[in-house]
């Protein structure tokens, strides 16, 4: 049986991060206080190509802090592919957790398909 699932990414687990930037090729994140244009953020920090100022992940509340000034100081797809990445990364891990085989697909628009097989077919 196929379910469609559509997910609001929270970022709150470090080792789904970590992946989710291997896949992308970007720097490992690292926990520190940045500096954005306005204020400061606490948390890991991702460097995102072409951004002036990183993204930060608060784990503990699930929230980024970011300032691409409406896409003028960093592209919003950058980040897009960033949460993308995670949610993949986060749901893999928890399904390969539980025992069960994933196969991943990507699509000609850009998202990407995840397949969990349960015990049976997919």
């Amino acid at each position: 049986m196929s379910h469609i699932v559509q997910i609001q990414t929270e970022i709150r687990d470090v080792t789904a991060l970590r992946a989710a930037c291997r896949r992308l090729a970007l720097p490992e994140p690292q926990e520190e206080t940045v500096a954005l244009f306005s204020a400061q953020a606490t948390g890991y920090a991702v460097r995102l190509p072409d951004w002036h100022y990183p993204v930060v992940c608060d784990l503990a509340k699930g929230t980024i802090a970011f300032d691409n000034f409406n896409g003028s100081w960093g592209a919003q797809s950058e980040l897009d592919r960033l949460l993308q990445s995670y949610a993949v990364e986060k749901a893999s891990l928890e399904a390969r957790r539980q025992g069960h085989s994933v196969f991943e697909q990507s699509l000609p628009d850009g998202s990407i398909r995840l397949s969990i097989q349960v015990g049976g077919a997919i």
